[in-house]
This record gives structure tokens, sequence and C-alpha cells, in this order.
């Protein structure tokens, strides 16, 4: 297998390891061709003058965020994708079955097989794990300010909430229709998931919407600036609330508005990535598959 991996260095083994690239090449075979990126790589672009060159699988190496850029680069084409472990959470390799050592993983792919998958699509974006918007988008944007100036410090991160908790505007007044059916709703917090993994790895339901090619939508209570406090709290240290505190709606279509009718953009937050988006928000699958490189089952034995 001619494979290219494209390489975020500034994720986290990335930057960690220098070496977890090479050994992870190695681990693919000799034919292996590391082409590093940034956000300002035009990543369609590139992969295309790649796959043009014969390349038989575009690799992401980096998070989350790495791979919902490349995924979205993509879609549709023949030529398979797969995923190293490079990040920080790697939700995406670990709900796949892949060993959260690169070059185990990398090992994986070198015999792996081919599936299609639908992908996530919010306006038109992919995202392959989960979307939010509310308070959540806000605390990562505000902890990337007091990081710059600061540093990568715990208690700049929990400054970073209490801080976005003192400016918020506490809840959202959103239209949601599911499938049809229109929810009118107050909340700091909309959570939608993409990731059966990550939903079970916090002991939620919602995986069997996952798996009908549907979004499990998580819609947050929290009533007084205390419980939006707590809330900020759990999710700074990366774990989702009570069943009592949300509402679970269902759905494999969904258009998220603000009560007004404005088209006031939402901040919204995706796979690790920021960015305002014109409302209303339209979740989508996507029209075309992902062909996606996974770990070969092991085959049964005859009886």
């Amino acid at each position: 297998m001619r494979a290219v991996i494209l390489a975020n260095r500034h994720s986290g083994t990335n930057a960690k390891d220098s070496d977890a690239l090479t050994r992870a090449c190695a681990a693919l075979g000799t034919d292996c061709e590391i082409v590093p990126i940034d956000p300002d790589t035009d990543l369609s672009d590139l992969i295309d003058h790649k796959i043009a060159e014969g390349a038989e699988a575009v690799i992401s190496a980096g998070g989350d965020g790495t791979a919902m850029s490349v995924a979205d680069a993509m879609l549709g084409r023949d030529v398979p994708m797969a995923v190293l472990p490079m990040g920080t959470f790697n939700y995406f390799t670990r709900g796949l079955g892949l060993s959260e050592a690169p070059e185990e993983a990398a090992a994986q792919l070198r015999n792996g097989e081919t599936r299609d998958i639908r992908v996530g699509q919010i306006n038109g974006h992919a995202f392959l794990n989960n979307a939010s918007l509310g308070v959540y988008p806000a605390i990562l944007k505000e902890r990337e300010t007091i990081y710059d100036r600061w540093g990568r410090h715990r208690i700049v991160a929990y400054w970073s909430v209490i801080k976005t908790i003192l400016q918020s505007q506490h809840r959202m007044r959103l239209t949601i229709t599911a499938d049809g059916t229109v929810h009118e709703i107050k909340t700091p917090l909309v959570f939608i998931a993409r990731s059966a993994y990550q939903l079970d790895l916090f002991g939620l339901e919602g995986a069997d919407i996952i798996s009908e090619d549907g979004f499990a939508t998580f819609v947050i209570h929290a009533r007084a600036r205390m419980d939006l406090l707590r809330l900020a709290m759990t999710l700074a240290a990366r774990k989702m609330p009570p069943a009592q505190d949300f509402t679970l709606i269902r759905a494999k279509d969904l258009t998220i508005a603000h009560h007004d009718g404005s088209h006031k953009p939402f901040l919204t937050a995706f796979d690790g990535e920021k960015a305002r988006l014109a409302a209303p928000l339209r979740l989508r699958m996507s029209d075309v598959p992902l062909r996606i490189l996974i770990p070969r089952k092991p085959e049964r034995p005859r009886q």
C-alpha cells in the first residue's frame, strides 16, 4: 500500500514524540510519505495531487480536529482515508478499534479493510465526533485567549471557565426542529454527538440513533448561575453532566435556529475546532460516503 500521511506536527503525540511519525510510517511499509500540513494548507488540492501521484491511502496524523479536516476533503473519493491516533483524545480512532500506540495502529491499518460510512455535517462542514453551541465553545474560545497570554496551566484553564460564566448571557432561546418535531427551549448548551464510543465512555444513551445514521442531541438544563458554573466545571474536566441535567433528542434531520428568527451567527465547536456559523444551523448526514480504512476483523474459526 502506497500511503501518504498528512501530519499536523503541533498535535498531541506529534509535539511530544518527534519520532512517533517515523515509527508509524515504517510500520506502514517502505512506500510511505509524510507530508506536513497546517491550518493554511489547501487539503483538497494537496490530496488531489497525491492521489494523482499514486497514493492508495491518505492518512491523517493528528488529533480529532485534523481527522475532521482531512475527512471533509476525502468525502466521495474512491481512495480510502485512515487516521493515526496522534492527538489528545483520539475518540474517532478509539471508536474504530485502533491501538492508541501510533506504530501499532499503523500495523493494523497496513493489514486493514475498507468500509464506506456517512459522516455528520453542520452547515456543510463535516464532523466525526461531536458539535456544540453555547457555553462550551465560549469556554474554548476564552481558554485559547488566556493560554496565549499566560501559558497552558490548569489554573489558567479553570479561570477561563469562571470568566466565561461571569460574562455569559446564561441561556439561549432556541427553536430545534428534529425530524419535523419543533422544540422551543432555553439552554446554555446544546451538544450533538456522532460518536457512539464517546457516549459509551461517558455512560450516556444515544448510541442507537448514531448507529442508524442520526444525531444524539443533548439539551442541557441549567436554570441558575451556580448550575451553569457546575456544568462548566464538569465540561472543563471533559465529562458530561448527570442524566437528570439534560434532555436527549434523537433525530436524523436537525435544524437549530434562534427563537426570534435572528440570523446572528452561532459560535460553534466541532471536533475541537471553532467557527461562527450562520443561523439556522442545519445538521444532516453526508450525501456521499467517506471510505475509511479500519482494522481487519479476525476470522471466526471454522466449526
